[in-house]
């Protein structure tokens, strides 16, 4: 009878951790869906701030800071969902699992120490709207180097596979691990793990976690975060050329000896002034 129940128990426990993954990958997909929203709004404001329609861009603003919020407590849910597929295990009473993943949620809310005020989106959305009048810029309060800082920060830990060398926005197939979270080229990771036979340490320096084939996948947020890098290298690259082209200033000798030179040019073309 013991072993009956146990057999039972074990077989509960793998459903609830093979759903896990499914109800985790749709929650990402819905907090995916809520960037691309955040980032449409931000390229409305930014239209808006171009025609100085600054009360409408402040009101787009206070509805980035909800969306935000939102975009946390999904990210929270899918914490709450990973954390639960893990650790389950059926007592001897039926198992209230809204309860069980609703108090999981507060544990993982309660842990979180991001303010929303000063939530990288917002800053993003507010550094988006600053740079159209005044790029190259820092916003008021902030010093130049906190402004590079705070404009990339996203929740990407690794921007090169540790085992390739490739830069995460270069791999054929990115996948992240569902336990510490590092971004890797999804065959060169999973033999990796295969050639450990069941002992793969994450290949990433100083990074504890074991490493398991079946919780290194891609889900829908990986992607769009990945997009996101390559959209924010692009823009670095073009403040760079920006910068370097405004930093140029010719030397006097440079700046009027070729305009004496042409005019001469002109005056032996044309010595009599026709046209």
């Amino acid at each position: 009878m013991a072993s009956t129940s146990a057999s039972l128990s074990d077989g509960v426990s793998g459903r609830i951790r093979r759903a896990s993954p499914n109800l985790f990958s749709e929650n990402q997909a819905l907090v995916t869906d809520i960037r691309k929203a955040l980032n449409l709004m931000k390229e409305i404001a930014v239209d808006l701030e171009r025609d100085n329609q600054s009360e409408m861009v402040k009101q787009l603003e206070e509805a980035v800071a909800e969306l935000v919020e939102a975009h946390e407590n999904c990210l929270h849910h899918s914490s709450a969902i990973q954390s639960v597929g893990e650790a389950y295990e059926p007592g001897t009473e039926l198992t209230d699992f809204k309860k069980l993943l609703d108090s999981e949620f507060e544990k993982v809310k309660a842990s979180s120490s991001s303010s929303p005020q000063n939530h990288p989106l917002i800053h993003q959305f507010r550094q988006a709207v600053w740079n159209v009048h005044h790029t190259g810029q820092p916003m008021p309060g902030e010093e130049q180097e906190d402004v590079v800082m705070t404009s990339t920060e996203s929740n990407i830990k690794n921007l090169k596979c540790p085992l390739t060398g490739k830069p995460i926005t270069e791999l054929t197939e990115p996948v992240r691990s569902l336990d510490c979270k590092h971004i890797y080229e999804k065959n060169a990771i999973l033999d990796f793990i295969k050639s450990k036979r069941g002992n793969a340490k994450c290949p990433v320096s100083a990074c504890p976690k074991m490493l398991q084939a079946k919780r290194v996948v891609c889900d829908p947020l990986l992607l769009f975060e990945i997009e996101e890098q390559r959209s924010l290298s692009r823009q670095t690259a073009r403040t760079d050329v920006i910068e370097d082209f405004t930093e140029m200033e010719p030397h006097e000798e440079e700046s009027t000896e070729p305009v004496m030179h042409l005019q001469i040019d002109i005056k032996m073309s044309n010595p009599r002034g026709r046209s």
